[in-house]
């Protein structure tokens, strides 16, 4: 068995999940296909004999029948059943577009929610490792092809089945010669499709993949817009662009035109068999072997088994799309998620006591972490300082559990934090970023992100203490301001103001500050560094590489170098050992004062 079909199997066995809950529409559904087709199958039998029955009718006539004239009470009996036949086809049509469309949307409905719990629990380092634009397109492109093909492929194929099936029964009672030369277009068309197919598959992959990388790519361009501008990399940026999008149309040219040239080779075939059997029917009608009509209805026939064939053929490629799509679904679906923690340590108020007890951590066969090893107290205020890379933003990530130390442990009040669940831990921080994150909305929306169930007046005193407040009643709508999409309606040093107020409202045991105030202009930072004193005040906080006014009063430096704590002591004992520190101080903070 191949790997293609293994991996096929798979994706369609994980599917079903998704598609289960939901079983009776499709039920529902694929009766109606059945319904449909036997109309369908019925049809061209009975326009047939509208035809034989004016035929009879004229020879009547022609030969001077005594009372011979044309049958209408015949004729109108016939077309009332046709028209019931057509009218139960409709309605059956109208019953499937409901049923099915309502239980594919609820499945991908499913698969989305699916998703988005999936990427809610893996680990930051998958994240490190793709694109945030093909994650999207997995979740957003993939799903939506995903469904496109349910919706139009699941019942064609059904349907073509059917019609194929009952076409080749009616052909048989009809003349089983002429239908045993029209079943030469199955196997051949198979021949020509499983040709085709076999080659554009790997097609289709490239193409979904090109796809995501000119969403990873337009997705950097455009948050990282500013920037291009900046360094005059418009052009760059264009040509970058072109190559994806020159590879993802070579991709999707090779696939779609390769499964295109089906239906034409079916084609071809259909009308070379068409041709032989008028002529095969018409020399038996001749002869009085077969009836017109029945020569109508086979012809008829012989297109119901041409267009399942056609439009399977002419779906190759939304089914081939759909392979791929359902294989990048899947392939989030199947990470790894973060380990959980069997039965984890309950947490509940704690002191703040932090331990890095002989902390080892790489990836990639890398090291960046070695023997890193030092105790912090509650309430302690710890400054890490150390050059671009030294592994200052891993200490904090270790910290948050976004990754496991490979080997040694961390410990908050002497519980290792892997005995806790990640939830519980990280409710224990708060955190303000270099990189603020504010979403569309009010500002008392976004600095109330940090605690959902805070009163009005503490989100105002948060703000205050921020000292965003004033900003926030100068604007005209003051908390009811709406932040755009893009946040950039207010300034870089309000945004970093507010999640700073968000950070203070959740009163984390644990405060973390990475580069918090590098946005801020120096009037604010010295009100905010009053109110952040407060703010850390018998609290537990780290703060990175900072600004020389909080690195000077902090009670514990840590000076980080490749991975590991070179120096550590206060401001004055570090500047005294004239060592690393030091170095780093006459540096970067001396010329501040």
């Amino acid at each position: 068995m191949s790997k293609k079909w293994q991996t096929f199997k798979r994706s369609i066995k994980q599917l079903s999940p998704f598609i289960s809950p939901y079983k009776w529409g499709f039920f529902v559904a694929i009766l109606m296909v059945v319904v449909t087709n036997i109309a369908l199958a019925i049809a061209p039998t009975v326009e047939g004999m509208i035809t034989s029955q004016l035929m009879s009718d004229a020879t009547n006539i022609a030969n001077h029948v005594p009372n011979a004239g044309v049958n209408f009470a015949a004729i109108i009996k016939i077309i009332i059943v046709l028209v019931m036949i057509y009218l139960i086809k409709t309605l059956s049509q109208v019953v499937l577009t409901f049923a099915l469309t309502n239980s594919i949307q609820n499945a991908m409905h499913d698969l989305r929610n699916a998703l988005q719990e999936k990427i809610r629990h893996l680990p930051v380092s998958y994240f490190d490792k793709h694109q945030f634009g093909d994650v999207l397109s997995r979740i957003t492109n993939d799903v939506d092809t995903v469904s496109n093909a349910l919706q139009q492929t699941l019942t064609q194929i059904i349907s073509g089945v059917l019609t194929l099936v009952l076409a080749i029964t009616m052909m048989v009672r009809i003349n089983a010669m002429m239908a045993i030369v029209v079943c030469m277009i199955i196997p051949i068309a198979l021949l020509i499709t499983r040709f085709i197919v076999h080659r554009s598959q790997k097609r289709f992959k490239a193409q979904q993949d090109a796809l995501g990388k000119l969403n990873g790519a337009i997705t950097e361009m455009y948050t990282g817009y500013n920037e291009i501008l900046l360094f005059n990399k418009q052009k760059k940026s264009i040509h970058q662009f072109k190559d994806i999008n020159e590879n993802l149309c070579q991709n999707a040219f090779k696939a779609q035109f390769m499964s295109s040239i089906i239906s034409p080779c079916i084609s071809f075939v259909t009308y070379t068999v068409i041709g032989t059997i008028g002529l095969i029917g018409s020399i038996l009608a001749i002869n009085g072997t077969l009836k017109i009509g029945q020569l109508q209805a086979f012809i008829r026939y012989i297109w119901q088994v041409n267009d399942p064939i056609s439009q399977v053929s002419n779906l190759s490629s939304q089914i081939q799309s759909a392979f791929a799509a359902i294989s990048r679904v899947f392939e989030v679906l199947n990470e790894e998620e973060e380990v959980i923690t069997n039965h984890p340590q309950p947490v509940h108020e704690i002191e703040g006591n932090v331990t890095f007890d002989h902390v080892y951590f790489g990836y990639n066969e890398k090291e960046i972490i070695h023997d890193l090893d030092v105790d912090i107290k509650s309430g302690q205020m710890v400054a890490v300082v150390g050059p671009t890379g030294s592994g200052k933003t891993t200490l904090i990530s270790l910290l948050l559990r976004f990754y496991d130390v490979t080997q040694g442990g961390i410990k908050i009040d002497g519980v290792d934090i892997r005995d806790m669940d990640r939830e519980d831990l990280r409710s224990l921080f708060g955190m303000v970023l270099q990189d603020t994150w504010l979403f569309n909305g009010t500002i008392y929306d976004n600095i109330r992100y940090g605690r959902m169930d805070a009163r009005k007046d503490e989100i105002i005193e948060a703000a205050k203490q921020a000292n965003v407040h004033h900003f926030i009643r100068t604007q005209p709508d003051g908390y009811n301001m709406q932040i755009n999409e893009e946040g950039n309606n207010i300034s870089q040093g309000e945004k970093q103001l507010l999640t700073i107020a968000r950070a203070i409202l959740k009163d984390p045991q644990i405060m973390i500050l990475d580069e918090a105030t590098s946005s801020v202009d120096t009037r604010l930072e010295k009100m905010l560094q009053e109110a952040m004193q407060n703010v850390m005040k018998n609290r537990t906080s780290f703060v990175i590489a900072h600004r020389l006014s909080t690195i000077k009063s902090a009670d514990l430096i840590l000076v980080v170098r490749d991975g590991r704590i070179v120096e550590k002591g206060t401001h004055q004992e570090l500047i005294q050992l004239n060592g690393f520190y030091e170095q780093l101080y006459n540096a970067q903070f001396a010329q501040q004062e």
